[in-house]
């Protein structure tokens, strides 16, 4: 559907023929943030392509939704009215520069201190593909992720940590299905009275942390189905055709696919709408 000019007719021209007002031209570069007012879609540009009747950009957003738009007029930057044009081949255009995250990235911040609260996911890959997208806001809030090891000891690894109002925890829990027993385990933290509303356990569907990652961008149709009772990574690493025989190829296969994450884009939104409310949870009050 075309994006109709909402600025440039002079409402006040009383039936006299008025020069039409000059939109300012803003380069569609990646990482500018633009507003669509007519749908309401904020986004930063993720790239510019030809596409049927001239040339689109397009754009995603914090969640990693992406949409195509044409470039033109009818857009805001900033809160202002403009007109988008494609930006200059090679050309350097200083834009705000966005984190991995989908976040406003912070020239010159540095990390804080680490604060009391904690995001405890339950391996090394959770932990690498957490950094991997929200590291920098994590450095910016001081959070620190850690790694548990499997959620079997949860309620002993809260009980050493201690949770109050100023040491918050959130947990990120695998294959978070109904009957499964880590489903079981958070219906026994969360019940428990003495964490009341300083610990939260948010889980996503997937068996594993891998299996959250868009398969095209390790590419791949689909994740394989591993029959139950069989190694999950190496029957998923036989069924694609990668290297499986050990360890060692399960290791090299993650830094493969961990190599391949850019963005928030690349992971399912039900990772990442979980991590970022655990963000949310652990930092709520700090600003």
């Amino acid at each position: 559907m075309p994006i109709h000019d909402l600025y440039g007719r002079d409402v006040l021209a009383s039936g006299r023929t008025h020069a039409r007002k000059q939109l300012p031209e803003v380069p569609a570069a990646p990482g500018l943030v633009v507003e669509v007012p007519e749908t309401g879609f904020v986004g930063a540009v993720i790239r510019v392509e030809k596409a049927a009747g001239g040339i689109a950009m397009v754009l995603e957003d914090r969640r990693g939704a992406r949409a195509s738009f044409p470039l033109g007029p009818g857009y805001l930057v900033e809160g202002r009215p403009c007109v988008l044009v494609r930006p200059a081949p090679r050309a350097r255009i200083r834009q705000p520069a966005r984190t991995a995250s989908g976040s406003r990235a912070v020239a010159g911040a540095k990390a804080r201190v680490a604060r009391g609260s904690r995001i405890w996911v339950e391996g090394k890959h959770d932990a690498e593909l957490v950094e991997a997208i929200w590291g920098d806001d994590l450095r910016i809030e001081g959070v620190v992720v850690e790694p548990l090891g499997g959620l079997d000891d949860l309620a002993g690894a809260l009980e050493e940590f201690g949770p109050d109002a100023g040491h918050r925890v959130g947990v990120l829990a695998d294959h978070m299905v109904a009957g499964t027993k880590e489903s079981r385990i958070a219906g026994a933290v969360m019940a428990d009275r003495r964490w009341a509303g300083h610990v939260r356990v948010i889980g996503h569907p997937f068996v594993d942390v891998w299996q959250a990652i868009r398969p095209h961008v390790v590419g791949i149709r689909a994740w394989p189905t591993v029959p139950r009772g069989e190694d999950w990574k190496t029957g998923i690493l036989a069924r694609i055709g990668w290297p499986h025989a050990d360890h060692r190829d399960v290791a090299r296969a993650w830094a493969r696919i961990l190599g391949s994450v850019r963005t928030i884009g690349d992971v399912e939104p039900t990772l990442s709408g979980r991590v970022e409310e655990l963000i949310d949870f652990v930092t709520v009050g700090r600003h």
